[in-house]
């Protein structure tokens, strides 16, 4: 191929002087041009065929560029040319664009019935009731503290997940916290800390991650006092410690250096430049009698505010520990977030994105049934996190057992997002998943907060309408038994309990 390269540009070099002759060197001027043009791949193909760092330009002098030309636009080709409305991951073109329509408040109505496979073994539906009723007109609440909760916070049935100032822009998290304000739900700081921008109106949910960001003593462990005076501010209404991630659990949190910009450092008390690797692990507590006297600790130290932990389940006899442990000191915490392993991040591993953590959907049942087992469902919450997006993904984790659902992916979506999966390159085209100055300028945080209030308030609504279709007038009332596989005699808890609808009858 090199020897062809070269035989080429020597022909098209005589070609070009022939004619320019030909045509009189005065009149045949673009010949410069193009001589010009064929100097410069001359060289840029003598660079290519000695340079030693790739294979392809050595063998395809010019003409390798290509390849490498069409591969950054690899993720845009299939996004917009290849996949169909029903098969894009990790969420497919219809759930994007619903969450576009709820956004901008317009119909979110599908013409000419499913697109999907519902004789799919993996297919799931609601099962109706001949006797629906009407969505209800109030606001449906779930009051998370337990019963040594003193300041006991009424969350909505769907908030903004964990998503940290650094992994996203100054102007997204302004947006979210001012369209969390305008709808009266919470939102999530992100194990990154507390800055300025989450403090616009909206309720938070203090996430206090493995880094200890905003309550970090200088050797990197947790300070009590720096904790005491963030937990203080009004609008922190719950304190969540992460113990894991669904995207990379038994992986510390992850911010690339170059998102690492002084004010983002400052908050966190870190170099700025520097790539940022949580711990996998915390330093406070190494057992489950530790983490639940850490649970105490932070509950004192906030003045009665709810507190729980956010994890997404591994070995499944480490949680039954931890249950045994809030048994053994008579303690627990207000609340439980389970992420599933096909939760969300800015940056991981392919491999622990990949292949570790359990599914949301087991998980969830697991921790239900676990907290039945040792009598403290009636005292927790359980909060699910992973890929809740649609108004029927949020009835079927409240079915399995969540109380209320939190999502991160599908409010940028309504922020904007476009699935460019570029959050881990600071090259977001969308300004939400980037600190280059001039990518944050296209999110203007006054349009994009009302696209974050129109999206909850939407989808809301929704739920209300899938639970009124089931016969039910609150989310409380749903249970696994309100679920079917996708041939409609198989009830949806013999995927995990040997029942059948049948029974029922």
């Amino acid at each position: 191929m090199r020897k062809l390269f070269y035989y080429s540009v020597i022909l098209l070099f005589a070609l070009t002087l022939f004619f320019m002759w030909f045509y009189e060197f005065r009149v045949f001027s673009i010949g410069n041009f193009v001589l010009l043009t064929l100097g410069f791949l001359t060289a840029l193909g003598i660079y290519d065929s000695f340079q030693t760092k790739h294979a392809i330009l050595r063998n395809f002098p010019v003409v390798g560029h290509f390849r490498y030309i069409l591969e950054s636009f690899t993720s845009e080709i299939q996004q917009y040319f290849i996949e169909s409305n029903t098969d894009g991951r990790p969420f497919n073109r219809n759930l994007r664009s619903l969450v576009y329509r709820r956004a901008k408040g317009l119909n979110d109505t599908l013409p000419f019935g499913t697109q999907k496979d519902i004789n799919d073994e993996h297919y799931i539906a609601l099962r109706h009731s001949i006797y629906a009723k009407g969505p209800v007109s109030d606001d449906i609440r779930v009051t998370i503290g337990g019963p040594t909760c003193l300041q006991p916070y009424s969350a909505s049935i769907f908030n903004i997940s964990a998503m940290s100032f650094g992994s996203l822009s100054s102007s997204a998290v302004s947006a979210l916290n001012q369209g969390a304000k305008k709808g009266n739900f919470f939102h999530n700081t992100g194990e990154g800390g507390i800055s300025s921008y989450h403090l616009e109106g909206g309720d938070l949910c203090w996430q206090i991650g493995t880094g200890y960001f905003g309550c970090r003593a200088d050797n990197g462990s947790f300070d009590p006092d720096k904790f005491r005076e963030k937990a203080a501010l009004p609008s922190v209404k719950m304190i969540e410690i992460k113990l894991s991630q669904g995207a990379k659990p038994g992986h510390g949190g992850v911010l690339p250096g170059i998102k690492n910009t002084p004010e983002i450092a400052e908050i966190r008390g870190l170099m700025p430049g520097t790539t940022v690797l949580s711990p996998p692990a915390h330093k406070t507590f190494s057992n489950p009698e530790g983490l639940i006297k850490f649970v105490a600790q932070l509950k004192e130290l906030s003045g009665g505010k709810p507190v729980g932990f956010k994890l997404c389940i591994g070995r499944t006899e480490e949680f039954i520990e931890i249950c045994q442990a809030m048994v053994s000191l008579n303690n627990c915490p207000d609340f439980i977030t389970i992420d599933g392993a096909e939760g969300g991040t800015g940056a991981a591993p392919l491999e622990f994105s990949d292949s570790v953590g359990l599914p949301l959907e087991p998980a969830l049942i697991f921790v239900r049934v676990t907290l039945d087992r040792f009598k403290l469902r009636d005292k927790i919450k359980i909060i699910a996190s992973g890929k809740a997006l649609s108004a029927f993904s949020i009835v079927k984790f409240i079915a399995l057992g969540a109380d209320i659902c939190n999502s991160a992916r599908g409010f940028m979506f309504s922020l904007g997002c476009i699935q460019a999966l570029k959050c881990n390159t600071n090259q977001c085209p969308t300004g939400v998943a980037t600190q280059n100055p001039a990518l944050v300028r296209g999110l203007v945080v006054t349009e994009k907060s009302e696209r974050v209030n129109n999206f909850h308030k939407h989808t809301v609504h929704a739920v209300k309408e899938l639970v009124g279709a089931s016969g039910h007038t609150h989310t409380s009332e749903l249970t696994i038994h309100d679920l079917v596989r996708g041939d409609e005699m198989v009830a949806m808890a013999n995927k995990y309990f040997p029942d059948s609808v049948l029974n029922h009858i």
